[in-house]
């Protein structure tokens, strides 16, 4: 049986050990730990170019880098199953990190990720050093909900994702994983554009800081009729033939020979 209990409040030794007896204690610390901030560690690196990276990999690390915040770039070594344990929650790429190299604690944020082309691991992490008071502007995903509640899309209407993530500008602490965007209530024909998110407090879009809001207030999602197949492949333009220069003299030549 599935037993319920907030741990939301700080655990004592005593709760600590109850919960670790419990069946779902893995399920339990994951719940616990995403009120937590995210943490990866590091050591410094000195040795650098391809033959120090290829060293690294066949020792399970990779090469990153820290710069930013009037501070000179700093080369360092991460773990490849730390930081592609890290990569798994979503939230890691748009949250304040707590990157430890060595005792020294900075916070930072994922700036660049560098994957192998065929294999999909991580080869390289860039880091930007964060001043926790100074706004910082970066990238945060849109999350739809509600398409599946949605009585026009349930009834042939397709759902048109124009924008999937916004630039902000905030400082460190108000700085959210994701913005979401409710569409349960969209109409055929409705939208919703960025003056219609619900952004959060201290955070700000920005797309409209520019003066002319009217303008830049462009359709984020939008709520439209699906084309029929047979209007699509009407409207579809048809190649017209043509013939290639020589292609009948090579044709003719391939023949002789």
């Amino acid at each position: 049986e599935f037993v319920s209990r907030d741990w939301s409040s700080d655990v004592c030794s005593s709760d600590l050990y109850e919960l670790s007896q419990h069946p779902y204690y893995g399920v339990f610390f994951i719940l616990r730990s995403t009120n937590m901030s995210l943490t990866i560690n590091a050591t410094k690196r000195e040795d650098q170019g391809k033959g120090a990276s290829r060293r690294l990999r066949r020792a399970e690390q990779i090469p990153a880098i820290i710069y930013g915040a009037g501070k000179a770039p700093s080369n360092i070594t991460l773990g490849i199953h730390e930081i592609t344990h890290l990569l798994e929650n979503e939230e890691s790429y748009t949250s304040v990190l707590d990157l430890m190299v060595g005792k020294k604690k900075e916070p930072v944020i994922i700036k660049d990720l560098q994957r192998h082309p065929a294999k999909n691991i991580v080869t390289h992490v860039d880091f930007l050093r964060v001043n926790l008071k100074q706004a910082l502007v970066t990238n945060i995903p849109l999350h739809f909900l509600g398409a599946d509640e949605n009585e026009s899309i349930r009834l042939g209407a397709i759902l048109n994702q124009f924008v999937t993530s916004v630039e902000v500008s905030c400082l460190p602490a108000d700085l959210p994983t994701s913005i979401d965007v409710d569409i349960t209530n969209l109409t055929l024909g409705d939208h919703i554009s960025l003056t219609g998110l619900d952004i959060p407090k201290g955070v700000t879009l920005t797309a409209l800081t520019h003066g002319d809001i009217e303008a830049h207030d462009q359709s984020v999602v939008a709520v439209q009729e699906a084309k029929k197949m047979a209007e699509v492949e009407d409207d579809a333009p048809v190649a017209p033939e043509t013939e290639v220069a020589g292609d009948e003299d090579a044709a003719d030549t391939e023949g002789d020979e």
